[in-house]
């Protein structure tokens, strides 16, 4: 399973070139999530995946909470029995994402910058 880390994943971000996907469940989706994340909660299907990403060569990049969090691995493994070609892991997640400063999305990000 390639990786990718978060120098890199900024890089695919600022080119608008990576589909972001968070693997935790709703709720913490909804309370902070990476900019421009989409969330994919449970098992993925065919169907999600192609509405998600239509094009089997796009860079696709997962993470949930940190390294001790396998849920990125399982949703990236789906993506790529998909049929994907370019599946990557960030594996520190929301936590190396917070330990550099970076901004959230999400409720607590929007009570947080009231």
């Amino acid at each position: 399973m390639r990786r990718i880390v978060r120098d890199q994943l900024r890089a695919l971000l600022d080119a608008g070139t990576v589909i972001l996907v968070e693997a935790l469940p709703q709720p913490h989706y909804d309370a902070e999530h990476t900019p421009g994340a989409v969330n994919v909660p449970a098992e993925l299907t065919a169907e999600q995946a192609a509405a998600l990403a239509p094009d089997r060569d796009a860079t696709v990049v997962t993470y949930c909470s940190g390294p001790s969090c396998g849920r990125s691995k399982v949703t990236a493994a789906a993506f790529t029995r998909l049929g994907y070609t370019d599946v990557r892991v960030y594996e520190g997640g929301k936590a190396d994402w917070t330990q550099a400063g970076l901004p959230f999305e999400g409720s607590r990000a929007a009570a947080g910058a009231s």
